[in-house]
């Protein structure tokens, strides 16, 4: 899995891309709160739900269709993200953490398509370092995976967020 900064940055990107006017802060900080939340299935694996489960790590939790669902539910308690472009946007900030998952070369694919097939993906190209967890992250191998996140995702978001801005600068020109 690539780190929890780097699942933040894609909707933070799109976002910056958008500009405020379009997607306001606080649905910013949702969405990159949103694309984190996956890894929350982790809290299964010392309650004896096996990685490799349904609900297991980067199972159902990392669909496209509980993106779905999730940003539906909120929608229902938070005003905020009561719009179609708003569900849209919280829908595409989760789905990005299983489809930068299926860009690792480790662990067991992504479930993209759970509810109607279990099997784990990769994309046919994986190059993300998968992130080590714990306080190996804070080693040589972390490093790696950084280095890894920066070229293939965090430098792509950056252009993003960039080429946004200067459409919308000379949009007002």
């Amino acid at each position: 899995m690539p780190t929890i900064f780097t699942h933040a940055i894609v909707p933070l990107a799109i976002a910056a891309a958008a500009g405020r006017g379009r997607i306001s802060p606080k649905l910013a900080i949702a969405g990159a709160a949103f694309a984190i939340l996956p890894d929350a299935d982790v809290i299964g694996l010392p309650l004896g739900i096996d990685y490799a489960d349904e609900w297991g790590h980067r199972g159902a939790t990392h669909s496209l269709a509980f993106a779905a669902m999730f940003a539906a539910a909120t929608a229902l308690i938070w005003k905020e993200a009561r719009s179609w472009g708003a569900w849209a946007f919280l829908t595409l900030a989760m789905a990005s953490h299983g489809l930068l998952d299926t860009l690792t070369n480790g662990g067991l694919g992504a479930a993209l398509w759970w509810p109607f097939d279990n099997a784990r993906i990769f994309a046919p190209y994986t190059p993300v370092r998968v992130s080590p967890i714990g306080a190996d992250f804070f080693s040589a191998r972390g490093v790696v995976t950084l280095v890894s996140e920066v070229k293939w995702i965090w430098l792509p978001c950056i252009a993003v967020a960039l080429s946004g801005w200067i459409i919308r600068r000379k949009a007002r020109a």
